[in-house]
């Protein structure tokens, strides 16, 4: 739901920011607050960053990662909090971005973990909402469900669709970005290659099969490529190879940082449009990207299909349906690329642009 995205083309906060110097960059991007939790009897260790609560509550989901180190969770908590604003702001939702990174270790009870951090989320008081997000699944929703108010309830009295949500934005996505390039979908004759058949994936193709494209799956998980190849009649690949395949649109939908300086340059695509979050590994690659006239469809507009639907459930009470919340998607990415080629600029560092002006607009700075 609360998926984010790191692909700015700026790097104003330090690489590795120090204690003395954190206060410094939070000052810089516009930082609210940060929190460091240690709890010594389940063992957790964890950051909570809330970027901005300008226009309503912050959102963010809770990633949990084998962090090689305390300072590159900081980073990631940091950078994946500011992109959940520029997520939030060009959807234009009454809310600000925030993150939770839990540090993967060893004998950590997990249960408790999450109903410790139930506990710090609920002494916010509504000034954070959070989800899930990559290691954070309905179990562990339920875990911090019990002990905070302020967090997606996997069940029925939650929003519920949410990856429908983020694949029925993408599959729109797709849709404006070849609408941009050609006037035309024509979906019978495109070639799509999913790198990433998890629940958002998977949607995305059955989308695209509905409409007569045709779909080239890849995932690490062989038997979940092949249970969804046998569903919908779809070719399967090895992962390594994705990039390489000609085709009208790559869409990655696993983890972030597929798009580096090696992919650059095998990429046989027209478009680069998927759920996954951080698909540059570094912003100046959206640039690169623009170079090669390949389209970015910036992952920060084109998957914010939960956090829409999530954040009106929690806002206001109703669950925003899953069809509107893509053609919402498909007219803000329309708008974005409308704008990059007026200028002709990267999509990526106009959307970062579009959102920092709204952003300063609503700040009154």
């Amino acid at each position: 739901m609360f998926g984010s995205s790191a692909g700015s083309p700026r790097s104003a906060i330090p690489p590795a920011p120090s204690i003395l110097h954190l206060l410094d960059a939070m000052a810089r991007e516009g930082f609210e607050e940060l929190v460091a939790l240690n709890d010594r009897r389940s063992g957790l260790r964890a950051f909570i960053g809330i970027h901005d609560t300008t226009r309503g509550p912050a959102f963010g989901g809770i990633r949990r990662w084998a962090y090689r180190s305390e300072r590159e969770a900081l980073l990631d908590c940091l950078r994946l909090a500011r992109a959940m604003t520029y997520k939030c702001t060009l959807a234009d939702l009454n809310a600000g971005g925030a993150k939770v990174v839990l540090l993967e270790r060893p004998d950590v009870d997990w249960r408790a973990a999450y109903g410790h951090l139930g506990d710090a989320v609920e002494r916010m008081g509504g000034r954070f909402y959070t989800g899930p997000d990559v290691g954070t699944g309905e179990d562990e929703l339920g875990w911090l469900t019990a002990r905070t108010r302020y967090a997606t309830d996997p069940g029925p009295e939650g929003p519920g669709e949410l990856a429908a949500s983020t694949a029925e934005g993408v599959f729109r996505g797709i849709e404006a970005a070849l609408v941009h390039l050609d006037d035309d979908v024509d979906w019978g004759r495109r070639r799509v290659v999913i790198q990433g058949l998890g629940a958002v994936g998977a949607g995305l193709a059955r989308r695209l099969v509905e409409h007569g494209a045709t779909v080239v799956g890849a995932d690490l998980d062989g038997d979940r490529a092949a249970s969804l190849s046998r569903e919908l009649g779809i070719e399967v690949m090895e992962p390594a190879r994705a990039a390489d395949q000609e085709c009208d649109v790559y869409s990655p939908c696993a983890l972030g940082g597929s798009i580096h300086d090696l992919t650059l340059t095998r990429l046989r695509c027209r478009v680069i449009a998927g759920g996954a979050n951080n698909v540059l590994a570094h912003g100046l690659h959206g640039d690169r990207l623009h170079e090669r006239e390949i389209l970015y469809a910036p992952d920060f507009v084109i998957n914010s299909g939960a956090l829409i639907r999530g954040s009106i459930f929690h806002l206001e009470g109703r669950r925003e349906p899953v069809e509107a919340i893509g053609r919402r998607v498909g007219e803000s990415l329309a708008a974005v690329l409308r704008r990059a080629r007026e200028q002709d600029a990267s999509p990526a560092r106009v959307a970062v642009e579009e959102a920092e002006e709204r952003l300063a607009e609503w700040r009154g700075a």
